[in-house]
């Protein structure tokens, strides 16, 4: 792909429109799926975790982190959802110094996911080996998974997710942006549909 970055404000906005618009969606064995009916499934499995007492686990590095934490804070805060993240300092640290940083998911999906859990991975280029191990491991647990890549069309992270979300861009603030986008329009519709079963009661 060409360098797509737009000096001019306006070009950027509308570049990311275009982006946002054309993001795909794939289930695990590579069927397309149209964007709302993917969006769909995304806020049921969400909403499923809390309705069985399972949680979500979301995973990202750099500024795929920031993004995690943020989804995480409004599903717990707002939606009422068990979210967890595993960015704390020491923690990550310790098993990075011990085990090699490639391991620290894996070795944190490992110790915290049951069948039925959720596992949230986000990875602007959808080749982080630290995410590609964790999205392995959760498999063996019996999590199911949503994934967020971007740049190659064949990357690695994007066959892995029994749901899969794909921005067409090798520029990170687009990807990255479109990212957090999407993970606000699964956590907003959430906390829509909580606020309107307490309403209709």
């Amino acid at each position: 792909m060409k360098n797509e970055f737009c000096s001019n404000p306006n070009e950027y906005f509308g570049k990311l429109a275009e982006l946002l618009k054309s993001t795909e969606a794939t289930a695990l064995d590579g069927t397309a799926s149209p964007m709302d009916e993917a969006c769909r499934k995304g806020v049921e499995l969400i909403a499923a975790t809390k309705t069985s007492g399972a949680k979500v686990m979301l995973i990202g590095n750099g500024g795929s982190a920031a993004i995690v934490s943020h989804i995480q804070n409004d599903l717990c805060d707002s939606a009422g959802v068990r979210a967890i993240v595993f960015n704390e300092p020491p923690f990550l640290t310790a098993v990075a110094n011990d085990h090699g940083y490639e391991t620290f998911f894996e070795q944190a999906v490992r110790l915290w996911a049951e069948k039925g859990d959720l596992l949230v991975a986000v990875s602007s280029s959808g080749r982080s080996k630290s995410i590609l191990r964790a999205i392995e491991a959760g498999k063996e647990k019996g999590v199911i998974s949503l994934t967020f890549s971007g740049f190659r069309p064949d990357n690695p992270l994007r066959q892995l997710g029994d749901i899969n979300f794909y921005v067409k861009s090798e520029v990170y603030g687009f990807v990255e942006t479109a990212h957090a986008v999407i993970g606000h329009f699964l956590t907003d519709s959430v906390i829509h549909s909580e606020q309107s079963l307490k309403a209709a009661r």
